[in-house]
């Protein structure tokens, strides 16, 4: 198991120096700042990785841009509009440099609209540290009476809809405010400047898209990228929906092992993959992430190992981020699926056989309660997150 840390590149509180000092092997990142749609450029690839490369002091790293997280499909490509196939071009050509750049792992997510979808962004738990929270009732209430969707009381039974009147009721303003940013944040590079409008018109723009239909599209973009990616040497690893279910009257396909098994059956190819990510997954009660991950194993390329705890026995319900260890997907078991499933693959000669991950998201304690770093991505509670990991990589894999 490959240990990877997330970078938002130059402006993120969590600097270079301290991912060394985390002992990471590797960096994930990605071109945030390029358009969804446009082409990532050489040039572009070639600073990013000399931004990894390179110390605060000037002084070489020895880290290295090894997955990118993500390379963006366009709302288009989703729903086969516009400029859709003109995308597409843009895809296959970014994968052509970033194969040229000698990175080969490349996830992306298929999500409409939203991107991830949390009510809290500081949820404070029993020690005293902050994550990050679904609180199902919440977002009903946002749903019904912030965003004021039309169809969203005939996605609520009547006494989820009884008990977000009487949250809504009891909110003040700034809570209101508050809910609907959080909701927003979600929206890739609109978190400050989305209004309710804009996302009311995002979600038109699905109106009558079944979540077959949207399947299909995926099954189409891969059809297109994945025969270049396979060429490239390029591995495409599709993240799960987050959280695994459907919100806003938006259709979700990637939530479940029979989401996943039809997809890598429906394009079959080396380059055709998953992005397991324990703690999206992990939201449903029905997901079995061990299990998940011998079943999908030879098509696993990169890891997401996060936890939550479900506060809530449907498929639609509420949960916080836990500590790594701490909540309802048994960690350990997970990570001895991989591990196995990496034996595996050194058994067959894979080249691939040492499978990139990364601490996922991680509780704010200690310094990171006054570093204000990027939503989920603290540094000193995905420190502890990895020491966690790496000890029980370390036990597991004990002659």
């Amino acid at each position: 198991m490959r240990q990877t840390w997330r970078w938002f590149g130059p402006h993120d509180l969590v600097s270079i120096d301290d991912m060394l000092q985390a002992g990471v092997e590797g960096v994930v990142t990605a071109l945030h700042h390029v358009p969804t749609g446009a082409v990532w450029s050489r040039e572009e690839i070639a600073e990013r990785q000399r931004q990894i490369a390179t110390r605060v002091d000037g002084s070489p790293s020895g880290l290295s841009w090894e997955v990118v997280e993500s390379l963006p499909v366009s709302e288009a490509i989703k729903q086969q509009t516009g400029d859709w196939r003109a995308h597409l071009d843009a895809y296959r050509e970014s994968l052509h440099h970033i194969a040229a750049a000698g990175i080969e792992v490349v996830c992306y997510n298929f999500m409409p609209v939203l991107d991830w979808t949390r009510t809290d962004l500081a949820y404070r738990v029993p020690s005293g540290a902050t994550c990050m929270r679904f609180d199902f009732i919440d977002f009903a209430a946002f749903d019904l009476f912030v965003l004021e969707r039309v169809d969203a009381p005939a996605d609520y039974d009547e006494p989820t809809r009884e008990e977000a009147a009487v949250r809504f009721a009891g909110m003040d303003d700034a809570r209101r405010d508050q809910l609907a940013g959080n909701v927003v944040t979600g929206l890739p590079g609109a978190a400050e400047s989305m209004s309710m409008d804009d996302v009311r018109g995002h979600l038109a723009q699905y109106d009558g898209l079944s979540a077959e239909m949207l399947r299909k599209h995926l099954i189409d973009f891969l059809s297109e990228v994945v025969p270049t990616a396979e060429t490239l040497g390029v591995r495409l690893c599709c993240h799960p929906d987050d959280p695994p279910f459907p919100l806003l009257g938006l259709p979700r396909v990637m939530s479940t092992l029979l989401d996943y098994a039809h997809v890598v059956k429906a394009v079959p190819s080396p380059a055709n993959g998953v992005t397991l990510c324990s703690g999206s997954l992990g939201a449903r009660p029905d997901n079995d992430l061990p299990a998940m991950m011998t079943a999908l194993g030879p098509h696993v390329h990169f890891l997401h190992l996060r936890n939550v705890t479900r506060q809530s026995h449907g498929i639609r319900g509420s949960f916080y981020e836990a500590e790594h260890l701490a909540g309802d997907t048994d960690m350990v078991a997970g990570v001895a699926a991989v591990l196995a499933e990496e034996a595996r693959r050194r058994g067959e000669g894979r080249a691939d056989h040492s499978i990139p991950f990364r601490p996922d998201h991680g509780q704010d304690i200690v310094d990171d309660l006054t570093r204000a770093a990027q939503p989920g991505y603290p540094l000193v509670g995905r420190l502890k997150g990895l020491a966690e990991l790496r000890g029980v990589m370390a036990a597991l894999s004990h002659a």
